[in-house]
């Protein structure tokens, strides 16, 4: 299986800009954060039998206040950053064409299903720290049996899509994604399979999600999402006794 993760460059108000806006983090925590998440993600593919394509957004595809510098040039760095060299250099780049989300991650995916020929690709989220390769090689296994295979995150999005075949994009990312998913795989007559559900940090609730299953993890000593745990204890991000996120 291809794993497509799409990353953007880690800029104050373009990653997880609701975060700054709904949670105590700050534009350059939330910046980190995500830089942390993307290293996890990045870890977690390179431990699978996936192949790793990072799909990056360029000037052409950013929001205007975001169009300039070198886009491409930062997202490599992230990588490098993340991943180190050795594994890094096995990394493959490719950016990213399209008016909308739907339109990207369906043009990509296509092309390497139809032009490529690519027997699964699966698009995971650069924002769901706690995937491990299990995740990833599950839904890798359950693509030899369902068409499409979608990994349920929170609030009706999705941490990953997997394909066999592709389905019809439009507007595929329009909320909720996994219904919408779901509904045009049904459509097109291919069959559905689920992964199990992991929250992103994309959203204060999967962010308050994350944080509670690092400290679960951390308490039944099970490892994980390093660079994220790191983060939200240098942070002092905790979950509150009535569900909200505090800092201690």
């Amino acid at each position: 299986m291809i794993v497509v993760v799409p990353v953007d460059p880690p800029r104050d108000g373009l990653v997880l800009s609701a975060l700054a806006d709904q949670t105590p983090l700050t534009d350059a925590e939330a910046v980190s954060l995500y830089e942390a998440a993307v290293a996890d993600v990045l870890w977690a593919v390179a431990g699978s039998g996936g192949d790793l394509l990072i799909n990056y957004r360029d000037a052409e595809t950013l929001p205007e206040p975001h169009a300039d510098g070198d886009p491409e040039a930062e997202v490599r760095a992230l990588v490098l950053d993340a991943l180190g060299g050795d594994a890094a250099e096995d990394v493959r780049f490719e950016r990213q064409v399209g008016s909308s989300r739907s339109a990207r991650v369906g043009n990509t995916v296509t092309h390497l299903l139809e032009q490529e020929g690519a027997q699964s690709v699966g698009v995971l989220e650069p924002t769901a720290p706690l995937v491990n390769r299990t995740e990833i090689d599950g839904a890798a296994m359950s693509l030899r049996r369902h068409e499409v295979v979608l990994g349920p995150a929170d609030e009706g999005s999705v941490y990953f899509a997997g394909f066999a075949e592709p389905i019809d994009f439009t507007d595929a990312y329009a909320t909720p994604a996994l219904s919408t998913m779901s509904r045009h795989a049904s459509e097109g007559g291919l069959g559905v399979g689920f992964a199990p559900m992991l929250p992103t940090v994309s959203t204060p609730a999967g962010l308050r999600a994350t944080v509670a299953g690092l400290e679960a993890r951390q308490a039944a000593e099970r490892p994980g999402a390093e660079a994220t745990a790191a983060l939200v204890d240098e942070l002092g991000l905790t979950v509150g006794d009535d569900g909200g996120l505090e800092r201690e």
